[in-house]
This record gives structure tokens, C-alpha cells and sequence, in this order.
């Protein structure tokens, strides 16, 4: 049978796609999360031309920093170097050129520095970088490459995580004052005297064993259908980085496919 998905919820502004997984397995949902944390590529500064640093920070801490700055990634433009002769050549194809040069006392932001692609900046402007005193200077050139997850956590795009859907249903409550009392995520609530479920709150609840353990009155079972949360670290979206693990898991199976 054909896996289903249902959007539960989507959360631009703090980059969180939520949906259902119906039809489908644990393994299946694993392979999804480690694709994205693994396999789907972003840009992300890989080598430095220091001509200028006098700022209290090492240059190799000051790299350490660029290096974990997230960057805006067009997959449409930029794609995995095919070889090290590519990231050393510094091919358009696979690595992007940034240049932060400060010289004014005060911190220095990430959206000082003058990236060669408009499209691709740093994804947090205010990040700050460093702090310069009167006098002190910092002059950067950075090479930005297309990379994975796999080599290095900063060209992992975000997170993934699942879990089964859970039903709660609520009987005959000996103590609703009690329960409603330690519902500190707000599953539950007194009214009138009454217990109430909030439905929409079940979902991201981490207590529901705690509650079902609270009172017989209250159980908890699990469907087979797994809720899949994805956060962006802003490289990519949420849909582009669902969209690139799924083609990429394709690309593995038909490889594996023609290998038999």
C-alpha cells in the first residue's frame, strides 16, 4: 500500500514543518531522518584568506566561526563538487565566494560580509562574529563549498525526529484537580469541576505516560502512523529539504537497482 502524508502543522517563521506518516514504517522514517541530517548538501565556508585580523579572537577561532555560520543555498545553482580538483580550481559549480572586511569599533555581524551570490548569504544577519576595538581590523576572504552532513554537522541543513501518534482518552478521572494540576504542557485543563482533553496539544506532549500513570481513569495507546517534525538551520526550507532526501533516497535505489 502507498504511503500518505498529512500536514499537520507548518511553521515559517521558526522554520518546523510537522506532518503524518500514514501507511508507513519506522525504518522507512529513519531513512528520511538521516538522509536530511547525512546527505542533502549546503553551502558552508570551507577555506579562509586571512589578510588582516587584529580582533581578540585566534584566526583560527574567527574560522571556526565563519565555518558554522549557515548559508542561504540555492540547489538549483550549486550542486556536490565531483572531485577536489573542483573545490581547488574553485568551480561556480560547487563553491561561492564571501568577503568580510571591518574596521569600525563594535561588533561585527555576519550581514557585513559582501557575498558574490545575493541569493546565498549568511542566514542570520545579526549573527555576531567578532568585536573589534579602535584601531583593530579584520579582513576575511572565505570560499563557501557544497558539502554533507556526513563530513561535517555544518553542512547538515537541520533536524528530524518522529514519533508514533498517540490516542488519549479520558473515563472516569479520581482526581482531575491533581492531573489538571501537573498538566504543565496544557494537555489537560480543569473546567467546571470536569477534566478536558486538548486535542491539539496531545501531539507535542512528552507526558502522556506520566498522566496515564497519574490515573486509570486516563489511557494512552499508539497508532501505527509516525508524526515527522522537520527544523531548518535557514539553508534550505523545510520542503526543499524533504524534496532533496526523497530524490536522493530515489537516486540510491536506482543505483542499487541496475548494481543487482
Amino acid at each position: 500500500m502507498a504511503i500518505k502524508l498529512e500536514k499537520i502543522n507548518e511553521d515559517r517563521k521558526n522554520n518546523q514543518l510537522t506532518f503524518l506518516i500514514k501507511e508507513g514504517s519506522d525504518i522507512f522514517a529513519n531513512t528520511i531522518r538521516r538522509m536530511i541530517l547525512e546527505e542533502v548538501p549546503t553551502l558552508a565556508v570551507e577555506d579562509l584568506e586571512i589578510k588582516d585580523n587584529s580582533s581578540a579572537l585566534y584566526d583560527e577561532m574567527l574560522g571556526l566561526r565563519l565555518g558554522l555560520l549557515p548559508i542561504k543555498t540555492d540547489l538549483s545553482s550549486y550542486s556536490l563538487p565531483k572531485s577536489e580538483d573542483e573545490i581547488t580550481e574553485k568551480s561556480a559549480r560547487c563553491t561561492m565566494q564571501i568577503r568580510l572586511k571591518a574596521a569600525k569599533k563594535g561588533y561585527v555581524y555576519a550581514e557585513e560580509a559582501e557575498s558574490a551570490d545575493p541569493k546565498c548569504t549568511f542566514v542570520h544577519p545579526k549573527m555576531p562574529i567578532t568585536k573589534l576595538l579602535a584601531k583593530q581590523k579584520v579582513d576575511v576572504t572565505m570560499t563557501a563549498v557544497v558539502g554533507q552532513g556526513k563530513k561535517h554537522v555544518k553542512w547538515s541543513p537541520g533536524l528530524g525526529f518522529y514519533k508514533k501518534e498517540a490516542v488519549v482518552k479520558v473515563g472516569n478521572v479520581k482526581n482531575p484537580e491533581n492531573v489538571a494540576e501537573q498538566s504543565t504542557d496544557g494537555v489537560f485543563v480543569l473546567k467546571n469541576n470536569k477534566l478536558h482533553l486538548v486535542e491539539e496539544k496531545v501531539q507535542d506532549s512528552l507526558l502522556l505516560e506520566h498522566y496515564a500513570a497519574l490515573d486509570k481513569g486516563i489511557s494512552v495507546t499508539y497508532t501505527d502512523n509516525i508524526i515527522f517534525t522537520v527544523e531548518s538551520f535557514g539553508q534550505l526550507s523545510c520542503k526543499e529539504m524533504l524534496t532533496q532526501a526523497s530524490q536522493m533516497l530515489i537516486d540510491k535505489v536506482e543505483i542499487m537497482e541496475k548494481l543487482l
